[in-house]
């Protein structure tokens, strides 16, 4: 077994925070023989990519009351398939019927028979791991709900765990697409740490859910002047105010962006409607 922690890169408090499991729950899942990491120099345990998989899948089946030894088996054909490392082209897991499919392109193979409630994608997300769940169509309220949960656990995170945060938001973007609030969120916090084109990507995906929301084009424009696209800036500004004349800071920004590109008119009329706004 490796000690190497770039093969087993994962650690218990990030594998109870990527699968929201608790620690005895982790550890039952190990006694049971689900899955056995590895350990590093301080005898910690860590977990590859293979672990995440194999203990999320333990951890549904059990969930579906699935007989200990069912989950066995179907685990012990799914470890000998999957890649030690996540592949470039994605993998997904999922139910069909009463069998454990795994696809990978256009190939598809079954672990196990048993029933299984889940269906998720794995994928690559800065450098860990996401799990984006699939629910129901005839059920967006369950959606909804569970993005509402996870975007909580963000805002509660952002202060101690901006990594597990980001993931948090990312996870209710997932059940809940037209997640304005999760959009706002992360998108600041891409930008106060200066990722301000992955930010611009975020709020063009969340304009695409969500285009009447005022402040999703506010703060597009906010990072697109942090990129010195001022043009495309001052352009969002405008539409946030077609749909709320209200923000006085996006006349404020508007009336800067004009006046540097020699609007003299629209930033004379931005500023005078700033000023109403503050009486």
């Amino acid at each position: 077994m490796s000690n190497d922690p770039s093969e087993a890169p994962h650690t218990l408090r990030s594998i109870q925070e990527m699968l929201g499991l608790s620690r005895s729950a982790i550890a039952g899942l190990i006694a049971n023989g689900f899955v056995s990491p590895s350990r590093g120099p301080r005898n910690e345990y860590r977990f590859s990519f293979r672990d995440v998989v194999l203990l999320r899948t333990a951890h549904q089946l059990q969930a579906a009351d699935i007989p200990t030894r069912k989950i066995v088996r179907a685990l012990q054909r799914l470890k000998a398939t999957l890649p030690a490392e996540l592949p470039l082209t994605g993998l997904r897991i999922t139910a069909v019927g009463n069998t454990i499919a795994v696809h990978e392109r256009d190939s598809q193979w079954e672990a196990e028979s048993g029933q299984l409630l889940m269906d998720f994608e794995i994928a690559a997300a800065r450098g860990s791991v996401a799990f984006v769940e699939h629910l129901r169509s005839e059920d967006p309220s369950l959606g909804q709900a569970l993005a509402d949960e996870l975007f909580a656990q963000g805002e509660d995170l952002e202060t101690r765990d901006c990594e597990a945060a980001e993931l948090a938001y990312r996870k209710a973007l997932a059940f809940a697409p037209n997640h304005a609030d999760a959009y706002l969120n992360l998108g600041a916090m891409l930008c106060e740490s200066e990722r301000h084109a992955e930010a611009v990507a975020l709020y063009d995906e969340a304009l695409a859910h969500c285009p009447r929301e005022a402040l999703l084009h506010f703060n597009r424009a906010v990072a697109l002047e942090d990129l010195g696209q001022l043009t495309d800036a001052l352009q969002s500004y405008e539409r946030c105010l077609q749909l709320d004349p209200s923000l006085g800071d996006a006349h404020f920004n508007a009336a800067r962006l004009h006046d540097h590109l020699g609007h003299k008119q629209e930033a004379i009329r931005h500023f005078s409607a700033y000023r109403r706004l503050q009486k």
